[in-house]
């Protein structure tokens, strides 16, 4: 089979012939139909400090977010079988550890991804283990089924603790509109959001204009002052500030400015990887507010999976997730899909089985 392998400690990767994996006792082998290119799919093909500190071992075959068919299953498998389409939650726990036996198996002790600590995705084929398919509708459009992951990471983010009476009628600003960002914006304004603000990168005006589309009220340029931001965000909201904040960016000024924007009592989700540590005040930013602080990894398992489902039944929720998706490219392109990302005048990048 084709694959793009990490092979050596330096940017970029290669396209080579591998022999194609075989299912394990309690694995899948899958036929990839579509994937699309991740953050972190950027770091490792960058070879930048964050991969080298996180990926432990080359080569490998990178990749996570993918939707495909499987054709083999190992002899321990009973829920599915070949011919079945499936999507994979790229957190492979070990299921014993006081994480996983406590509801709480997206942070297990043990945890591998897939992609960073085992082989995934770019590629013709993969092996996963069975715990770690998820079941699609036949009739759901591969490419919108291979983003369920990243869509999971937004509605984690948006409902960490499965109230969605904590988004209707409130006011919400979203930091930073990259592809989770805007699927967080689209999720928003599913579950009844009175108000939805939101920063994007100031040069990147496809995102902005997504934003919109998503269905944002106000959008700003994170280019802006942080007294210019903040002082938008209080006029929109009466004086208030915004119940809830999504920190989807991982800017140290977008962190303060959501802070500073947050009403006594709201809540903020932190999704952004920030790359430098950040000061700030305690004291005014979060306790004195009586602020809660929700730190998002991943999405719960499986929960988050089935929210996720019943937002993509909706054909008008899943036609704004298909618009995200700016690119779709053969995959023996993959350079091309991260140099496009990297020019900031993209949404989500999809890659199809084409070499």
């Amino acid at each position: 089979m084709y694959a793009i392998v990490k092979r050596y400690p330096e940017p970029e990767a290669e396209i080579t012939t591998l022999e194609i994996p075989k299912a394990g006792e309690s694995q899948v082998l899958v036929k990839v139909k579509a994937t699309s290119i991740c953050g972190t799919d950027i770091h490792i093909w960058d070879w930048n400090q964050w991969a080298q500190n996180r990926v432990k071992k080359l080569p490998i075959i990178f990749g996570h977010e993918v939707a495909g068919e499987v054709v083999q299953v190992g002899q321990n498998v009973t829920d599915l079988r070949e011919g079945d389409m499936i999507s994979a939650e790229t957190h492979i726990a070990d299921g014993t550890c006081y994480q996983c036996r406590t509801d709480r198996m997206h942070i297990c002790q043990n945890l591998r991804i897939l992609g960073v600590d085992t082989d995934g995705v770019f590629a013709e084929y993969f092996s996963l283990p069975e715990e770690n398919a998820w079941k699609n509708d036949p009739r759901l459009e591969p490419v919108i089924a291979s983003v369920q992951e990243p869509l999971g990471n937004a509605v984690q983010a948006v409902l960490p603790k499965d109230h969605i009476a904590d988004i209707a009628e409130k006011n919400v600003a979203v930091m930073g509109c990259g592809p989770i960002g805007l699927m967080s914006i689209a999720v928003l304004k599913e579950l009844g959001a009175a108000k939805i603000l939101a920063t994007a990168g100031g040069s990147n005006k496809v995102r902005m204009e997504l934003a919109k589309e998503m269905g944002a009220d106000v959008v700003l340029s994170a280019r802006d002052d942080d007294k210019s931001i903040v002082k938008t965000m209080r006029d929109a909201t009466d004086g208030n500030g915004v119940d809830v904040v999504l920190e989807m960016s991982g800017a140290s000024a977008a962190i303060k400015q959501a802070l500073e924007v947050l009403t006594p009592g709201g809540r903020i989700s932190l999704l952004g990887i920030f790359e430098r540590p950040v000061e700030l005040d305690l004291n005014d930013a979060l306790i004195f507010k009586g602020a809660t602080v929700f730190g998002i990894t991943g999405r719960r398992m499986f929960q988050t999976w089935y929210q996720v489902k019943d937002l993509l039944a909706n054909s008008r929720f899943r036609e704004k997730i298909s618009r995200i998706i700016t690119h779709r490219l053969p995959m023996r392109d993959i350079a091309k899909g991260v140099d496009l990302i990297k020019s900031k005048q993209t949404g989500k990048v999809s890659l199809e089985p084409k070499w």
